[in-house]
């Protein structure tokens, strides 16, 4: 790897053509020059910032994917890499392996041979040690911008060339957006589309605007909106629009809404308290402090737990780090603008730290344990420990011969091209904060609806022939708002460079558009790169970490079986459980959920009854069971942390006398619970007298 710094020292030094211009230093950025140069292929991989690999290395380390067995390839190999480097005790500073291992952190396992938790600074330092063992095939350039307004010269729908604001330029064979915004791709004259389009629009359910679905991370409190207590003529407190949401299923141009994702730990001499801004504006807190004023006593952040007594802190709750509303204009705006949004962004998730932990209106319960954690002072120290990656959930989507969409997601719609797999779920992030005609405030826009991994066409990778014919696209492929949600996971973007990569280096090959790429070629180098390009996880073939219930003593019945009220999403990154997945309450709407599970039991008889559940970290101590047996019923608490007893998959909630048939049944709820309640399945098993 050859590293060029020249337009941070004022220089414009040509650079001869490569076989592939790389623009955007994400980790689909990376895997792709990675892969371009295990092709044979030269390439020049452009970050217009100081550092390189995104979000990845930008305070992301909670890994969200999903069914793992889905990622394979170089993003395999990083999480491959991650795994071996703590593997090494020496790595373990301000905690153990065994302490870290014994919380399964994020559905981490000591044994898994990778890893999908990990320290900012460890994954930069390996996807350093990746690209140098990439050798001199790939030239890295730091500090160079796209000219938006004439940085791509086009010869017909080739692109012969792209121009930096400093003048410089690249030119290549193909190129490759790697950009979390798309400005290679905008420029390059291929479609696209911001925000949210209406349901009809592609066939789906989830898409649009989505105020039915917006149970997750809402105001649980009855919240007033406006400056003036009362009184709707002193207006909106900052963040609530004026307008209420169009219906449900309708497009509009909104973004889901982005945050910072801060690295902090509880160690006291690693950990900076928080700072009030120089410019905090009490006026933007408002909201949170009537908040928590109302009786919002959630503890309004979702920090995971990262080796050496890190974190990944993200989202969580009605009013957390998310920066609702505030985006929408990013993805099309000039370089000025997305600084000021950006800036934006920074000043208030700073200050709302700072309100939480240290204002007087805030409970004192809240304060302490804001106070608690701190920014990590050996991560980002360039950048006052702050994350140097904005989380751009979502910008341009390019809009090509094939849009990915919620009936891929839910494999009701399967391609024939894949080039890898999507597993997260169908997941939005709120969009905007308006009124209801009760005149409180309500969020907008959350929806978080599980599905089975599935395939990516690689038509969503390459523009319409009529509008770039050497152009790939892997982060803002093709897709709808609400599979993108799903696709828009560090992983897949990492396979989706590769593949990229991969596939420009074959039309290099054959001297043919990225459109007229051969599938079958491609489809043999992928899975030669050891790419997953589809599977379907079921418990009765090994997939995941389920276990199937035909293999399982006495009567068990899976979520699939139960009376649901609510529990609408699905997860099975956590082990263990059985079946193809499990149904959780997003530690969401208490009080508001039940899943009854009604046996139909061969016999009258004693019957040793247990539940199912996954752990993690951030499970409820306290989940309401309640069985109704021959005798009446019984009301257990369940502790959701803690491993279950009998095979690390069923905790036994007692014994009790049952009658033949269906008389009786178990309901599992999430009324005054304490953190995320897991429904599974729930076991019958008959006990000898």
């Amino acid at each position: 790897m050859r590293t060029l710094l020249l337009s941070l020292l004022g220089l414009t030094a040509a650079l001869p053509a490569q076989d592939i211009v790389i623009y955007g230093g994400t980790s689909g950025g990376i895997t792709a020059a990675i892969q371009a140069a295990r092709e044979g292929r030269t390439a020049v991989l452009i970050e217009p910032t100081k550092f390189l690999g995104g979000l990845t290395t930008g305070g992301l380390g909670a890994t969200d994917i999903g069914n793992k067995k889905a990622i394979g390839g170089l993003s395999r190999e990083f999480y491959t890499a991650i795994g071996t480097h703590y593997a090494d005790e020496k790595k373990w500073v301000h905690q153990t392996r065994e302490a870290y291992f014994s919380k399964r952190p994020h559905g981490n396992a000591a044994d898994e041979g990778t890893m999908w938790t990990f320290e900012p600074h460890v994954a930069s330092a390996i996807y350093d040690r990746m690209l140098k063992a990439a050798g001199d095939k790939v030239t890295v350039v730091y500090g160079e911008r796209l000219d938006l307004k004439k940085g791509v010269v086009k010869d017909g729908t080739r692109i012969v060339k792209i121009v930096m604001e400093s003048g410089r330029e690249f030119s290549g064979k193909m190129f490759i957006d790697a950009t979390y915004e798309g400005d290679l791709m905008a420029k390059a004259g291929v479609s696209y589309h911001v925000g949210r389009e209406a349901n009809a629009t592609y066939g789906e359910t989830l898409n649009g605007v989505q105020v039915g679905h917006a149970r997750s991370h809402q105001f649980k409190v009855e919240v007033d909106p406006y400056v003036k207590k009362g009184d709707p003529a002193s207006g909106l407190l900052p963040g609530i629009e004026k307008e209420i949401p169009g219906p449900d299923g309708s497009g509009d141009r909104k973004v889901q809404a982005y945050n910072f994702r801060m690295c902090t730990t509880d160690v006291p001499e690693n950990r900076r308290d928080w700072e009030k801004p120089a410019n905090y504006d009490e006026r933007w807190y408002e909201l949170a402090l009537r908040n928590v004023e109302a009786g919002e006593d959630r503890i309004s952040w979702n920090p995971v737990g990262m080796p050496n007594r890190k974190t990944d802190t993200n989202n969580n709750f009605a009013i957390s780090t998310d920066f609702i509303g505030q985006n929408w204009d990013y993805a099309d705006a000039d370089y000025a603008t997305r600084a000021k949004i950006w800036q934006a962004h920074e000043d208030w998730q700073k200050g709302l730290m700072w309100t939480y932990a240290f204002h007087p209106r805030v409970p004192e319960k809240m304060r302490l344990a804001f106070q608690k954690l701190g920014l990590a002072k050996d991560e980002f120290k360039d950048n006052g420990n702050w994350p140097r990656q904005l989380y751009v959930r979502e910008a341009r989507r390019m809009i090509a011969d094939y849009v990915m969409s919620e009936k891929n997601c839910r494999r009701t719609e399967i391609i024939d091209d894949s080039v890898g797999m999507g597993a997260y779920q169908m997941d939005s992030h709120h969009i905007q904060r308006f009124v209801t005609k009760e005149g409180f405030v309500r969020n907008e826009g959350d929806v978080q609806v599980g599905s089975k991994p599935y395939p990516v066409s690689y038509r969503s990778l390459r523009p319409r022939a009529s509008e770039c014919t050497n152009l790939l696209v892997p982060v803002c492929l093709s897709a709808s708002h609400i599979a993108y949600g799903s696709i828009r996971m560090e992983p897949v973007f990492m396979v989706m460079g590769q593949s990229a990569a991969t596939a420009a280096g074959l039309a290099i090959e054959r001297n043919t558009s990225v459109q007229a790429v051969d599938y079958g070629a491609l489809k043999e180098r992928l899975l030669a790169a050891g790419q997953v390009l589809d599977f379907i996880p079921t418990a009765a073939t090994g997939g995941a970490h389920g276990v199937d219930k035909a293999k399982l003593a006495g009567v068990v019945l899976d979520d699939t079986a139960a009376a649901l009220k609510g529990f609408d999403s699905t997860g099975h990154t956590s082990p263990r459980y059985v079946g193809d997945g499990y149904r959780h309450d997003g530690n969401s709407e208490k009080g508001a959920m039940t899943a009854r599970f009604s046996p139909t039991l061969p016999a009258a008889g004693t019957y040793r009854v247990a539940v199912s559940y996954s752990i993690n970290g951030n499970r409820a101590t306290n989940v309401p069971v309640t069985i109704r047996h021959a005798n009446g019923e019984a009301k257990v608490l369940v502790n959701q942390k803690l491993k279950p007893a009998v095979d690390g998959l069923f905790h036994v909630v007692g014994t009790f006398e049952f009658s033949a048939g269906q008389a009786g049944w178990v309901e599992v709820a999430n009324a005054g619970t304490d953190g995320h309640v897991i429904v599974d399945a729930v076991q019958w098993l008959p006990v000898k007298r």
